[in-house]
């Protein structure tokens, strides 16, 4: 179970409600951001799509960043029930990240950062 903040107090979210709630959060934010009404969350969501490690499966997920030049950061929240990161582990890898409607190319690593996991992707083109 974790914990997740609401109307400023904790609440219980159990890996299965977190599971179908992100589900429908992703069902709705992927044709959005895929979309010419992305204005309306790239200034914060964007996309990743990349091939599974295990699976040699394509997935498209978006995320929320921040972004410094050529760096974009991703923090995984609640990184425990989540998987895609792991992709990036050890060395990392490629993936096409859009930012704002436009597909660029990186290099993604998932990092401890100070107790928080961050995958940090550095655009190649």
């Amino acid at each position: 179970m974790t914990d997740a903040w609401r109307y400023g107090r904790a609440v219980a979210v159990t890996g299965t409600a977190f599971r179908a709630l992100n589900s429908v959060l992703n069902a709705v934010m992927v044709p959005l951001v895929r979309s010419p009404l992305h204005r309306l969350v790239s200034s914060r969501v964007a996309m990743i799509t990349y091939t599974g490690r295990r699976s040699g499966r394509t997935f498209s997920t978006p995320v929320a960043y921040d972004r410094i030049g050529d760096e974009v950061m991703i923090d995984v929240a609640m990184a425990d029930q989540k998987s895609w990161w792991r992709n990036f582990d050890g060395d990392g890898g490629p993936l096409t990240l859009t930012l704002a409607g436009v597909d660029h190319h990186g290099h993604a690593v998932a990092h401890d950062n100070e107790g928080r996991l961050r995958v940090t992707v550095t655009l190649t083109d």
